[in-house]
């Protein structure tokens, strides 16, 4: 055997001998992980599936509720988003709340819509988003159905530049006004309306009908 042999054998069993050694040091924790990283995967795929197939179902359970309230069903919608609310998953349970306050809006329930939508709007674990909308459909109903004050108390945040729904707020805001004599603060409230280029054309023609009415009126000044 030449020298140049024998040093590879050599070089070659202290190689497999170090692989041996850090195989005997290592190798159980690289098993371990490798089966933790398996089962964290395999628990991940599961979760996702599970969420997924919660999801679609609360989906077609809202689906289901809103035809029934479509078709005039009233107490079959009533008891399905009730069931949503007590069940449902991800943004459902919130939409079913919303949802039941408008039925009983449209069965002439206003007092127990308003209570329905307040107890959203100040449901802390709501999106804020959902809770402004409660507040403003509240505020909505107010209009007919309660004191400028009432409305005020519901909507008076909403009107800032930053919100989106502020068009709609100073809407309510400026018809409650008018309805309770309140005629600069209506004439103020739609002027804020037309001033804006964000707002909605339909809601713009509106705030100018409003205004000249009550420019006719002689009631602004």
């Amino acid at each position: 055997m030449s020298d140049d042999s024998f040093f590879r054998e050599v070089d070659q069993e202290m190689r497999q001998d170090r692989a041996k050694a850090l195989w005997d040091r290592y190798g159980p924790a690289a098993i371990a992980l490798a089966v933790a990283v398996v089962l964290a995967t395999a628990a991940w795929v599961a979760w996702d599936y599970w969420t997924q197939s919660q999801a679609n179902q609360s989906g077609d359970d809202y689906s289901q509720a809103l035809t029934l309230a479509r078709e005039g069903r009233t107490e079959e919608a009533k008891a399905a988003f009730e069931q949503l609310e007590a069940d449902g998953y991800g943004a459902y349970p919130v939409l079913a709340r919303m949802r039941a306050a408008t039925l009983l809006a449209e069965e002439g329930d206003h007092a127990g819509a308003i209570a329905a939508f307040d107890e959203v709007s100040s449901d802390g674990s709501v999106p804020q988003s959902i809770r402004d909308m409660a507040a403003l459909r509240a505020a909505l109903l107010l209009v007919d159905h309660g004191s400028y004050e009432d409305v005020s108390a519901r909507v008076e945040a909403l009107v800032a530049e930053t919100n989106a729904l502020r068009h709609s707020a100073r809407e309510a805001l400026g018809l409650s006004a008018w309805k309770h004599g309140r005629m600069e603060d209506a004439s103020a409230l739609f002027g804020q309306i037309l001033d804006d280029e964000g707002a909605p054309r339909n809601m713009r023609q509106r705030a100018e009908l409003m205004s000249e009415l009550i420019r006719g009126s002689g009631s602004s000044s």
